[in-house]
């Protein structure tokens, strides 16, 4: 089965028991906290689910700017601004951690293939080399 048959076999239902509205708080300098405001399919708020909030930032990497999200575990924004600092540095411990694990997977790949090479090109070659 190709793509464009797998796409066309896509449910874009909406699952109108999980709606939410968001909201974008930040402060112009470091901190983007998105709230998700639990709806009701007529747009009202709906109660009886609690807020879900997200810490957004950019760390520079190796391989460049690269974007964060965190989940934060609070039940207001204000608890959410006073998790947001530690959230993100562990998002950003994470991030760079599996950046370096797969710059040395790169590295370890491209010597192993160096190493190979050189045996591969001295068979394949005719010219005899002192």
């Amino acid at each position: 089965m190709n793509g464009v048959d797998q796409d066309q076999k896509v449910d874009f239902s909406v699952d109108k028991n999980n709606l939410y509205r968001q909201e974008v708080i930040t402060d112009f300098k470091v901190a983007s906290i998105m709230k998700f405001i639990p709806i009701k399919p007529d747009g009202t708020e709906d109660n009886s689910r609690t807020a879900i909030f997200l810490g957004q930032g950019q760390v520079m990497l190796p391989q460049g700017v690269t974007p964060i999200q965190v989940r934060l575990e609070a039940d207001n924004l204000e608890e959410a601004m006073g998790a947001f600092p530690e959230a993100m540095n562990q998002a950003r411990d994470q991030a760079r951690d599996q950046a370096r694990s797969q710059m040395a997977q790169m590295a370890e790949t491209a010597l192993q293939r160096e190493q190979s090479e050189p045996t591969q090109q001295r068979n394949d070659s005719k010219i005899i080399k002192p």
